[in-house]
């Protein structure tokens, strides 16, 4: 006999024939021991190795902590071997806590507490292990500890299917199992069956199974019970008659038979419906659709709504991502709307759609070009009329803005920047819509024409730099009714603006920074005007002249500023230490002088009277000025900044905290002007307060000129009219404020889709309720930690609240009122671990009334979720109630109950 000790830190004993039995067994069983003893492992041959039992006996027991023992195929004669084949394919792992067995007659390993073992692509763990390696059986199964409780229950690997049963039989040559208690997951499914019969590697049959999505598997708030299962890993799921419990008790909800897809990949499949029933469109069925997987990188769902009355709706939404290159989603929207009923003097009928793209570009994919997309068009009410979806914050917002854009950078010296855009912009209560298609800009980096290749630029010649720009645009006006008609672009303008601004800055007594530049503009237009009085019609004709033409314009300017650091020192030992005082003056000079010779005159009436006009009036980038202007602008703008002793006693140094910072003031003066020369004063500033969660922000207009009678200015200063040295023309300040617990800080659920319809990111506005899906909860989808609320006393409240007010002064024609005047408030709380409740609601204090209000209310069932939002009134009146599983594998199981608020169509 031969101890090797082989690469693996394993013990390689080779048995090899001796003449007395009597010293092989000792020295055998001396070299086991030591073996065990060193923490080696093993190798035994396959067939395992037979001892005379006059010398010793049939079964060998072994005291070990964590060791490792690994049966190998070793020859133990040459000429046995070669009789009979192995009986084991692969090397066996095994380990054990307490003890392991090993049965030489009965050909058995018994392994007990803590139990493992591996054998080719199986893994097994359990409190005791028996392996049968003449039978090729292995048998796993629960231990009692000291209380008497079953314990180390076994868990059941191959491959990347796991299984925990109580016990289990598993042959690993045919590969067959029986498994009692099984305990399995499959995707969001967790599975339990009374006893499981393993086929091969890819089918199981389950009898006595129930199968849930809840977290505990053994007691689960409501599971699907089946008597037989046939069970295809990562494929599907196949039963037999199915019936629904909840809480333990049988519901009459059953089907005869149940396929459930398992695959790990996107699947199509049909959507099913909700019932609804609304006062002027009638019964309906809503979100019936169809789930198309088209690809790995791309899906597509289809939805439809059917009313009663024949109003109905499709929707169209599609998402799709390539790793590492780009992402994005689609949605179009449209809907048929019908209200009352044919005959009737309140029938109406509209059509309205919406369109929505966002498309994001992977920084890294292309790091010289990029693409964006953010669109969001369609019919300017939408969101007021549309009977899929709740947006009160999209119906307040007057605005939709789109934006497609690509931008690439060519590396050259200078570098150029290139980028084409569509924008769009839509007001959605007048329904004028706004375009640009497409927008071209480029532009040559700056171009230091007398700095040094190398070293810093200094002075006012070294400094002096040029750029060069371009901006082109197709601009398109049209209202709502017109948009993606030929009318639209009837009166398209189009026109290309070039500028080369010179400028230069040094430093004057070490301590002001002076610029200077001069600008230069031209200005191609592909359509012009012409006026001129018609005497047939008695008045001035407008008509465009097609055609190439051109201004060119320039313009001077120049400005110095300084800064001014002051600080007030209270001393060390106070609790404010010192104040610090920043200012930032500057005065800025800016000349323009008359281009009157791209002037002409016209005939006003038929007397004669004559006025002057340009052809190029109503141009994209503007026309030239016949007057020329001589401005100077004053400018200063303030911070001031406390240091303060920190609460906190073990720190040296003393916290900043910011008073204000912002404080600024500006006015200009119009050296050219015969009268009203000095512009109205503005004022603004802004703090933050209450560690950066309060914004506080205020503004106001001075002006020092009198108004007459009438409401207009005049060249009279204020105070020589009676009045003070300035008159406040308006004036607004505006707040928002949100905190919460600590618990919930920073967690505030942002409304993505809200924001993007045009309305809130937050819920001041009350939640954005899409109708499509309600699967989505109102509050926050982050779960709860069970283990924070078992301590009755210590609980913790979760709990959020977001805060805004407004305040609006106008006084232009010595109204002098408060013009807007509101507050809004929205706050969210967990009552319990599993109730949610929030509110949104306001007050107008110039109206004297309440403003939108929603109260929320949530209930966490575990794997269920029940959720009641209720606006009790205004125009968005409703209501809406829904139960339903979370998974979204079950989504369909649910009850949704809506009051929509009644529309009117315009």
């Amino acid at each position: 006999m031969a101890v090797q000790k082989s690469s693996h830190n394993f013990t390689k004993i080779v048995l090899k024939p001796l003449h007395t039995n009597l010293f092989h067994i000792v020295l055998s069983a001396f070299f086991l021991t030591i073996g065990f003893a060193n923490g080696y492992s093993q190798e035994l041959p396959s067939k395992s190795i037979k001892f005379p039992p006059s010398t010793l006996q049939d079964s060998l027991i072994i005291n070990k902590e964590d060791f490792m023992t690994v049966i190998d195929s070793v020859k133990k004669d040459s000429v046995k071997a070669d009789q009979k084949k192995s009986i084991l394919e692969d090397k066996i792992k095994y380990k054990a806590d307490n003890f392991t067995k090993i049965d030489q007659k009965k050909k058995l390993i018994t392994l007990y507490d803590q139990a493992e073992l591996y054998y080719q692509d199986i893994e097994l763990k359990a409190g005791i292990i028996v392996m049968n390696y003449e039978k090729n059986e292995v048998y796993a199964g629960r231990i009692k500890d000291s209380t008497g409780n079953y314990t180390q229950l076994p868990v059941f690997k191959q491959g990347t299917n796991v299984v925990e049963p109580d016990s289990i039989r598993f042959n690993y040559k045919t590969k067959k199992a029986l498994i009692w208690n099984s305990r399995t997951d499959q995707g969001e499914f967790r599975v339990k069956a009374e006893i499981s019969k393993k086929e091969n590697d890819s089918v199981y049959f389950l009898k006595g199974a129930r199968f849930t999505t809840s977290k505990d598997i053994d007691d689960p708030e409501y599971y699907f019970f089946t008597k037989k299962i046939k069970l295809v890993p990562k494929k599907k799921v196949v039963t037999g008659l199915t019936n629904m419990v909840i809480a333990d008790v049988p519901t009459p909800i059953a089907i005869p038979f149940a396929f459930f897809p398992m695959t790990e990949e996107s699947q199509s499949g049909i959507i099913i419906p909700t019932f609804q029933d609304t006062r002027r469109q009638g019964y309906s069925l809503q979100n019936i659709g169809y789930y198309l997987a088209l690809s790995d990188y791309v899906d597509l769902t289809i939805f439809g709504d059917y009313y009663t009355n024949g109003s109905y709706g499709l929707r169209f939404e599609s998402s799709y991502a390539v790793k590492y290159l780009f992402s994005g989603n689609l949605n179009v929207r449209f809907e048929n709307l019908i209200q009352s009923e044919r005959g009737f003097p309140d029938y109406s009928r509209s059509r309205i759609y919406n369109i929505q793209w966002s498309h994001a570009q992977d920084q890294k994919s292309s790091p010289n070009s990029r693409f964006s997309a953010s669109v969001n068009l369609g019919s300017s009410q939408f969101f007021q009329q549309s009977l899929n979806q709740i947006n009160v914050g999209s119906n307040l917002v007057n605005n939709l803005s789109s934006s497609i854009s690509y931008s690439k950078t060519f590396n050259t010296v200078p570098q150029v920047n290139m980028s084409l855009s569509a924008t769009h912009n839509q007001n959605t209560q007048t329904q004028q819509i706004n375009m640009t298609l497409p927008t071209l800009q480029a532009s040559v980096d700056r171009i230091f024409p007398f700095a040094p290749k190398d070293g810093a630029k200094k002075g006012f010649i070294k400094n002096i730099n040029l750029q060069y720009n371009l901006r082109g645009e197709n601009r398109i006006s049209t209202f709502d009714s017109l948009f993606f008609r030929p009318e639209m672009f009837k009166n398209a303008q189009t026109g290309f603006q070039h500028s080369i601004p010179l400028s230069t800055n040094f430093k004057v007594f070490k301590h002001f920074s002076v610029t200077t530049s001069a600008n230069y503009n031209e200005v191609w237009y592909f359509k012009t005007i012409r006026r001129n009085f018609d005497s047939e019609l008695n008045q001035v004709v407008t008509n465009e002249v097609n055609g190439f033409d051109a201004f060119r314009t320039y313009s001077f300017s120049s400005s110095v500023g300084t800064t001014i650091y002051g600080t007030f020192n209270f001393g060390e030992t106070k609790k404010i230490q010192a104040i610090r005082h920043v200012m930032r003056p500057s005065i800025s000079h800016s000349y323009t002088p008359s281009f009157e010779q791209y002037y002409d005159t016209y005939a006003m009436d038929a007397s004669g009277k004559m006025q002057e006009y340009t052809r190029f009036d109503g141009g994209i980038f503007g026309s030239p000025s016949n007057n020329y202007s001589n401005n100077l602008g004053f400018n200063l703008s303030n911070t001031f900044e406390a240091k303060v002793t920190d609460k906190d006693s073990t720190k040296t140094e003393a916290k900043k905290v910011m008073l204000l910072n912002q404080l600024n003031f500006s006015t200009s003066y119009n050296m050219a002007a015969d009268s009203l020369r000095w512009t109205p004063v503005r004022l603004s500033g802004g703090t933050v307060l209450f560690n950066n969660k309060m914004n506080v922000n205020f503004a106001a207009t001075l002006d020092p000129y009198a108004i007459n009678a009438a409401g207009r200015r005049i060249d009279k200063w204020n105070i020589d009219n009676g009045g003070s040295l300035f008159r406040m023309t308006s004036a607004n300040m505006t707040t928002n404020y949100s905190f919460s617990s600590k618990s919930k800080e920073g967690n505030q659920k942002k409304n993505k889709q809200g924001a993007r319809n045009g309305g809130r990111e937050d819920d001041l506005f009350g939640t954005n309720t899409d109708l499509g899906d309600s699967r989505q909860s109102q509050f926050s989808n982050d779960e709860e930690d069970d283990t924070k609320f078992s301590e009755f006393y210590k609980s913790e409240i979760p709990w959020d609240i977001t805060f805004a007010y407004s305040l609006t002064y106008s006084n232009n024609n010595r109204e002098s009122r408060i013009t807007g005047n509101s507050v809004m408030i929205s706050g969210n709380m967990d009552l319990t671990p599993r109730w949610k409740v929030g509110v949104s609601t306001g007050y107008d204090f110039v109206q004297n009334g309440v403003t939108f209000t929603q109260f929320r209310f949530e209930r966490d069932l575990l794997s269920w979720r029940m959720d009641f939002n209720w606006t009790p009134y205004g125009d968005f009146a409703s209501w809406g109630f829904f139960i339903g599983i979370k998974s979204s594998v079950l989504s369909d199981i649910k009850w949704d109950r809506r009051s929509l608020p009644d529309r009117t169509l315009r």
